[in-house]
C-alpha cells in the first residue's frame, strides 16, 4: 500500500519530514510475519531537461520501406513476407516484424 502526504497515516511523518516526504509505503513480509513501513524522501534537486524520445514500435505497426528496383531478390523476399507495393508513394508497406526479419531497418522511411 502506498500513501501520499496528507492521507491518513502520514501526519506524523509529514510533520517530521515536511515537503521532503514523497510517499509512505507499507510492505508485507509473509515469511517473517512482518509489516514494514518505509518512506520516500526528496534529498536533492537539480535542473533537468528530458530528451525527446522516439516512440517504440509495435511488431504489427505498418511502415514504409524503400527498396530499389534493381534489388529484385530483396523485393521478392518482401513480397513473400507479405509486404505490399504502394506505387504512389513508391514504397513497400510492411510490419516492423518483417522489417526486422529482413534486416532492413535502415531503409524505413520516416515522416
Amino acid at each position: 500500500m502506498t500513501l501520499r502526504p496528507g492521507m491518513p497515516g502520514t501526519k506524523r511523518l509529514l510533520a517530521r519530514y515536511g515537503e521532503r516526504l514523497v510517499c509512505v509505503r507499507y510492505l508485507y513480509d509473509e515469511a517473517r510475519n512482518r509489516r514494514l513501513k518505509t518512506v520516500e524522501l526528496v534529498i536533492g534537486e537539480a535542473p533537468w531537461h528530458g530528451r525527446a524520445r522516439r516512440p517504440r514500435r509495435d511488431d504489427h505497426d505498418l511502415v514504409g520501406v524503400r527498396i530499389e528496383w534493381s534489388e529484385s531478390a530483396l523485393r521478392a523476399a518482401a513480397k513473400q513476407a507479405g509486404a505490399i507495393w504502394r506505387p504512389r508513394q513508391k514504397l513497400w508497406e510492411m510490419t516492423w516484424e518483417t522489417v526486422r526479419a529482413l534486416g532492413i531497418g535502415n531503409r524505413v522511411v520516416t515522416g
